[in-house]
């Protein structure tokens, strides 16, 4: 298999020889029909969940497709409206506040988000930890702020997923230490993506693309061809080293160019180390594939906290997953799944 083999479609016309008056008729018969509905491509974008969310459909009816758009995109806002930790009103805000002091009954939603996010710290031996944010919450990167060391390793004490507690037989979450605070942002966009995929298919919808930041996913093919997504170069966003010919398939990228500052020649990015409570170093990027937005999202993350060597050894146990990792020094790395692009 090979994400690099272009893969381009071609259409291929042919054209018919008929009777000169089998041909009139159909004509006079065509004229009497009403014009045949015209497909093509619908695009929307907005900003939601911090984001840029962006669809693109194809389809004939110009008004069911800006209907299918207007769904997504409110589905959009109803997941960051109840997962987002920065909205006081929000579900995920209430276990914050709460789930310390008592269980806190969650919609099944967040609930199996929650313990999907547990399976994948479990896998990844707590690279991937959603109570990452009990340090992570002290970073702003707008305003150039970072905890100091004192700060981070009183934090540290609850960044720790193993303070989460689910009881699925009550559907209630609560935390063992006082100071645990989860933030779902390395996987509740990919979660948000799918949910907008599936929006879609039930509307019957077969070519697609919903993508939320650095996360999409693709419905189908684009008309017979693939959609082609660049990799960026982390330090030359302007530059693509590799283009990935794709069709139903999600893609995920995690980089250190999304969110940070430069202090004394340091970068401090939003990609936490939960072992750590500092900026993951060993890469600049990592880009994974699979089969679903929701565990691209988290497992972007998850290798760029472990680096290339855990990282691909992870990936290649995962059959249905791909990884393209730039590490500290720009160099790429590729999961066995992968063959890199023939040298020019």
């Amino acid at each position: 298999m090979s994400h690099f083999m272009r893969t381009d479609g071609s259409y291929q016309h042919r054209r018919s020889t008929t009777r000169v008056l089998a041909l009139l008729a159909a004509m006079v018969f065509a004229l009497n029909l009403p014009a045949p509905a015209r497909a093509e491509w619908f695009k929307s974008e907005q900003a939601v969940m911090g984001t840029s969310i962006a669809v693109q459909l194809w389809h004939t009816d110009a008004d069911f497709a800006d209907a299918c758009i207007a769904a997504v995109m409110s589905e959009m806002h109803r997941i960051d409206a109840a997962m987002s930790p920065y909205k006081e009103s929000s579900e995920l805000s209430k276990v914050n506040r709460e789930a310390a002091r008592f269980p806190v009954a969650a919609s099944k939603e967040l609930f199996d988000l929650i313990a999907r996010s547990l399976e994948m710290s479990e896998r990844s031996g707590g690279a991937f930890d959603i109570t990452y944010a009990s340090v992570g919450r002290m970073y702003d990167y707008r305003a150039r702020k970072k905890p100091g060391n004192a700060e981070i390793e009183t934090a540290l004490k609850a960044v720790n997923y193993h303070h989460i507690k689910l009881d699925r037989a009550r559907g209630t979450i609560r935390f063992t230490h006082p100071g645990v605070y989860i933030d779902l942002g390395g996987i509740a966009k990919g979660h948000a993506v799918d949910r907008g995929i599936s929006l879609l298919r039930e509307r019957g919808i077969r070519h697609a693309l919903v993508s939320a930041g650095g996360d999409s996913r693709i419905l189908g093919d684009r008309r017979g061809r693939p959609w082609f997504t660049g990799i960026k170069d982390p330090r030359n966003p302007q530059r693509a080293p590799v283009v990935l010919p794709l069709s139903d398939t999600a893609i995920s990228t995690s980089g250190d160019y999304e969110r940070y500052f430069i202090e004394d020649g340091v970068r401090y990015h939003h990609i936490i180390n939960p072992g750590t409570g500092r900026s993951a170093r060993a890469a600049r990027s990592v880009t994974v594939l699979g089969p679903d937005a929701t565990t691209t999202d988290a497992l972007s993350t998850t290798l760029f906290v472990l680096g290339p060597e855990k990282a691909l050894k992870l990936a290649d146990t995962m059959p249905e997953i791909d990884a393209i990792i730039i590490d500290s020094n720009g160099t790429m790395h590729y999961s066995s799944g992968l063959e890199p692009p023939a040298k020019q």
